[in-house]
């Protein structure tokens, strides 16, 4: 997705990434480094592969927002167009981010490290335990009370609409471009339990709602980018409970709603990140409301397959495209489904529909049987 916004954008770009989807490679330059079976060619892979590359500057998207080290290195000797690793640092710290907001009088739910959750959290409230360096939803499990061990947190459950904001800052202020209902866990795609699943642009909430959800995202996001030094596009995954907006977590870096919001406010949002890192927010002026509903689904395997012949998949609207014959495993993205419709209730309906049609042409019966 990333690279395909700097493409449209005019850009030239080499990509790195750990999958050579088929789209990508048809798209522009590209270094795919592959995970083997000994669990090499993960994150410090891709930075080693991308000091190779001579280019004058870099752009991360996800997962190196939980390692800050490596975004030093990848930005050594290079330009880097984004939230410098101090700031990514802090502002991926709960125990940083919490005192923070709340102090700026901005939503933020209980959280307790591995030593401090109290023996009453699990009596009293619901809660949740996360991984402190996780991503996408993957690792988050309901949490009853027990020992906790590994680099976690615990954190209440605060019920009300998974939404997510993208914004754009330059060091000092944001600029939000658009607000996104988060799909979470939802079964029709094959996701399970707080897995990402997808966005819908606009939320499925009254207009005035949406008018209010906007408000509280623009004050969260000016706050994060003065706070903590923000740099160009970022994201804030929140929980709208119907009168305000809890953050859940931020995301210093490229979103993964941010094709939905390009096409449904029609703002250029690779544009007005090289205008965040330039210091500059006056010049990017997003639409009040959308122009149309736009919607992505993130279709994951239900069983380990291979998918047959994939070549024509880009001609129908499919991204992020396995290879032809390419093994799949249960519980992993086989593609990306984007649609376009009047509201985003057709939005999500279209991709059920065309995510159960795909399933039955790659012949994901375990998915077909689960979806029924």
């Amino acid at each position: 997705m990333l690279a395909e916004l700097a493409v449209a954008a005019g850009q030239d770009v080499v990509a790195l990434d750990r999958f050579g989807d088929l789209d990508l490679q048809r798209l522009c330059s590209s270094v795919s480094v592959l995970r083997d079976l000994g669990g090499r060619g993960g994150m410090a892979a891709l930075v080693d592969a991308a000091a190779e590359i001579r280019a004058p500057s870099v752009i991360y998207g996800a997962g190196l927002e939980n390692r800050p080290e490596l975004v030093a290195r990848l930005a050594s000797g290079r330009r880097l167009l984004g939230c410098p690793p101090e700031a990514i640092e802090r502002v991926r710290d709960p125990t940083v981010l919490g005192p923070s907001l709340r102090a700026a009088g901005l939503a933020y739910p209980l959280t307790f490290g591995p030593g401090d959750a109290p023996r009453w959290a699990a009596r009293s409230r619901r809660w949740l335990r996360k991984p402190v360096r996780g991503g996408g939803g993957r690792g988050i499990r309901e949490w009853g009370g027990g020992a906790l061990d590994g680099d976690v947190v615990v954190q209440e459950r605060v019920p009300g609409l998974p939404c997510s904001a993208a914004a754009v800052a330059d060091g000092r202020s944001a600029t939000v471009l658009g607000v996104s209902e988060q799909l979470i866990g939802h079964r029709g795609f094959g996701a399970r339990g707080y897995a990402w699943s997808g966005n819908l642009v606009p939320p499925r909430l009254a207009e005035a709602e949406r008018r209010e959800l906007a408000g509280a995202a623009q004050a969260i996001c000016t706050h994060l980018a003065g706070t903590f030094g923000l740099r160009g596009l970022f994201g804030v995954d929140l929980v709208w409970d119907g009168e305000g907006a809890w953050v859940v977590e931020v995301n210093p870096r490229p979103t993964g709603s941010l094709e939905c919001v390009e096409m449904a406010y029609e703002v250029g949002v690779f544009a007005a990140h090289l205008e965040g890192c330039a210091g500059r927010l006056a010049s990017i002026v997003p639409a009040p409301t959308p122009r149309r509903a736009v919607g992505k689904a993130i279709l994951f395997a239900s069983r380990d397959l291979h998918v047959e012949d994939t070549r024509s998949w880009p001609e129908r609207g499919i991204r992020d495209v396995p290879h032809p014959r390419e093994r799949i495993a249960a519980g992993h993205p086989v593609c990306t489904l984007i649609s376009v419709q009047e509201s985003p209730d057709a939005v999500l309906a279209d991709l059920e529909a065309r995510a159960t049609g795909l399933r039955a042409e790659i012949r994901d019966r375990a998915g077909i049987r689960a979806r029924a």
